[in-house]
């Protein structure tokens, strides 16, 4: 019989946790895979699953012929009934709300956008408040739980969004407020670190060990999978490649420092750099990419110099942290075919030894992706409790 409340999914122990999120992440999957996916007998798969497939959150799909499924042992695959619970993920940014409703596998069954009346936390937050609202109305399962993404330095477990730059806040308890606002069980967290937890579990990061997500865009971020787990940091900052020095033209960074990768490499230092290389104080980065394909020189260094940055900071995150690949995000790659050769170039001269052999992953999002990544986080703390 299915659980009269989707908030009680029975995940009571360790190993029920771990097969589930097993099966989420890399499922269907038979007991036998499970089994030796995490290292737990054949029995404790069973008795894991059996609740879990009681309530509604786990279905046997028919048997294919499996040579090792062995006698007495189910060779049923288990998979997840992904429409069982559904999640609301949030992206703010300075300007808009973009949301999403997705079901257990992270997948969008409906998204809308809802631009901001201004920045200030109350604004911001009655505006959360009425886009989850609609966003529930939209969805055939009724979400309990919601995922908020801001950029900045975000403490997840206080849901304490300590500095925002984009939104000009410092040390608001959003995690709090939006409870408040919408009876919800709320996660916060990095922009960057919810899009890497998207990515860990049902992207380019499923059954890698060690991963890097780096995004261009309006800022620079990175966040680290290491040993399958996403690392925040003794204070809640980690990866911030975005704050990495890389130029020795020290150009001034929001952040009080000169010469970081974000100061040379983001869009809006992009835009000023190629409004000063083109004389034109009203260029778009938009025009400016097509100039630059057009055959602009001027304009061609510029994106040659932004991409010779970006290379440097991507060898730095493989030098230090070795990860078996680093996935490349954000609406900066709108202009990759400008950045590229310059990219692989200076990634491959500074990196050493073997890091060399670190994939970039190149994988273009539409923002929506942005707010997948929030929802995720509200799945991985829905489910990851143990």
């Amino acid at each position: 019989m299915m659980a009269s409340d989707a908030r009680d999914a029975p995940i009571a122990t360790p190993a029920a946790a771990t097969v589930f999120i097993t099966v989420l992440t890399r499922g269907p999957m038979s007991r036998v895979d499970v089994a030796r996916a995490v290292d737990l007998s054949g029995a404790a798969v069973t008795k894991a699953a059996r609740p879990l497939i009681d309530a509604g959150y786990l279905v046997e799909l028919p048997s294919p012929h499996r040579a090792d499924a062995g006698a007495g042992r189910p060779a049923n695959p288990l998979a997840i009934r992904a429409d069982r619970e559904h999640f609301v993920g949030i992206k703010v940014t300075a300007d808009e709300l973009i949301g999403v409703v997705t079901d257990l596998r992270a997948q969008v069954v409906t998204a809308q956008h809802r631009r901001l009346r201004g920045r200030g936390v109350d604004e911001v937050v009655d505006e959360l408040a009425a886009l989850a609202a609609e966003l529930r109305d939209a969805s055939p399962v009724r979400a309990h739980r919601l995922g908020v993404a801001v950029s900045g330095d975000v403490d997840r477990p206080a849901g304490l969004v300590r500095y925002s730059p984009f939104l000009d806040w410092h040390n608001i308890p959003l995690a709090k407020l939006v409870e408040d606002a919408t009876g919800l069980l709320t996660t916060v967290e990095n922009d960057v670190k919810a899009l890497a937890v998207a990515e860990q579990w049902f992207g380019q990061g499923v059954g890698v060990d060690s991963f890097a997500l780096v995004t261009i865009g309006a800022g620079i971020g990175c966040a680290l999978v290491l040993g399958g787990r996403l690392v925040a940091g003794a204070h809640g900052v980690a990866g911030e490649l975005g704050h990495l020095p890389v130029s020795e033209r020290r150009e001034p960074c929001h952040c009080g420092a000169s010469g970081c990768l974000e100061a040379v490499a983001s869009t809006a230092a992009l835009l000023t750099s190629a409004r000063a290389a083109a004389g034109t104080p009203t260029l778009t980065i938009e025009a400016a990419a097509e100039r630059a394909r057009g055959g602009d020189e001027a304009l061609r260094r510029v994106f040659a110099d932004a991409g010779h940055a970006i290379g440097l900071g991507l060898a730095s995150v493989a030098n230090l942290f070795g990860p078996e690949r680093i996935v490349v995000s954000g609406e900066g790659l709108a202009a990759y075919d400008l950045l590229e050769d310059q990219i692989r170039a200076s990634f491959q001269r500074q990196a050493f030894g073997a890091a060399t052999r670190c994939a970039l992953v190149i994988r273009p999002l539409p923002f929506e992706q942005w707010a997948r990544g929030a929802a995720a986080v509200a799945i991985h703390d829905r489910f990851a409790r143990y």
